[in-house]
Order: C-alpha cells, then structure tokens, then sequence
C-alpha cells in the first residue's frame, strides 16, 4: 500500500492548481473537518455544505498555507471554523446550533490552553518567539480569535474588555507578528 502523501506536499501542489493532488488532500483531510464541522453544528446536512464550501475556499487560497507558521490541519481547520462562525452569525442553515464560549472552547481542543495548544500544534519557533513579545492580554485575544475561533465580540466578553480594546488588541498584535515574522525569515 502507498504511503499518503503529506498535507504540506499537497497543498503546495494544490497552489500549482493540481487537480488529483486535490482529490488526494480531500481524501485525506476531509474526515478529520468533517468532524469537526459536525461537532459544531451538530447538523450532518450543514456539515456536509460546510465541508464543500471549506474546500472550495481551501482549493482557492492553498497558496496561501505557510507551513512555518502552522501544521496544514490546523490551517484548514481554521477556514472551516471561520466559514461555521459566518454561517450562524448570518443564520443561513436549517437548525441553529447553540454554541456559546464554552462550547467552542471545547472544540479547540478539550483541557489545553490556547498557549499549549499552540506549541503542541506550531512546532515554528519563531512564531512562539513573536507572540512570546506580546503582552499577555493582547496574546491571549489573538490566541483565542485563533484557536478557538472566538469574535470580537466573545473575545471581549471571555476578557471583560470593551469591543474596542480587544479589536485594536487583535489588529495590533497582528501587524507585530508580521513584522516579527517577517523580520526571522
């Protein structure tokens, strides 16, 4: 039997446009988003359109993954999350899905923290090493916008901030981490 290829491989081929690499990184990745879309929404109809439309978007900006800065799952998983949180933001699905703050907790991942998830997940030392340069509260709302796919909104409520303070936070701690990365690389 032949080995899979890599997520990382495929990806980078699915940039070049490569139609079969695509079929193969759909065979491999879809199983593991479509569970996790189905965690979220508890609805298999609505992950299995959520699913579709996450690889419609994961076929689009696949030159957009960099595997310095995270593992393929990870970086698809994220598309997917983004794609669910817009839909029941919109309400453009047959059941409504309750999910408050904790419930999306534990779908990042049950018992970690943002900050151990990230360095079980990353692996990229120079990514641990910018966010390191953050101020704690600042790196814990992109942490949470991140891995647990949190809005503004529930960031600011998880923080007692005002929606303001976490949007500048978030969009600061952003363009530093650029200019951090961009500065290692």
């Amino acid at each position: 039997m032949a080995t899979p290829d890599s997520l990382v491989d495929l990806l980078a081929r699915c940039a070049l446009r490569d139609r079969h690499a695509f079929e193969r990184l759909y065979r491999q990745a879809s199983p593991v988003l479509y569970g996790l879309l189905l965690k979220l929404t508890h609805d298999r109809e609505l992950a299995a359109d959520l699913l579709q439309e996450g690889f419609v978007r994961i076929w689009q900006r696949a030159g957009d993954y960099r595997p310095a800065l995270g593992q393929p799952l990870t970086w698809m998983g994220s598309i997917v999350r983004h794609l669910t949180i817009d839909r029941l933001r919109r309400g453009e699905h047959r059941h409504h899905a309750e999910l408050d703050d904790a419930g999306w907790e534990h779908v990042a991942a049950p018992g970690l923290s943002p900050e151990e998830q990230l360095h079980l997940e990353q692996g990229d030392h120079a990514l641990v090493r910018c966010l390191e340069g953050l101020e704690a509260e600042p790196r814990r709302a992109v942490l949470l916008a991140y891995f647990e796919g949190l809005t503004h909104d529930a960031i600011a409520q998880s923080l007692d901030r005002p929606l303001g303070t976490v949007k500048a936070w978030v969009r600061r701690s952003l363009q530093r981490l650029k200019i951090c990365l961009g500065e290692a690389a």
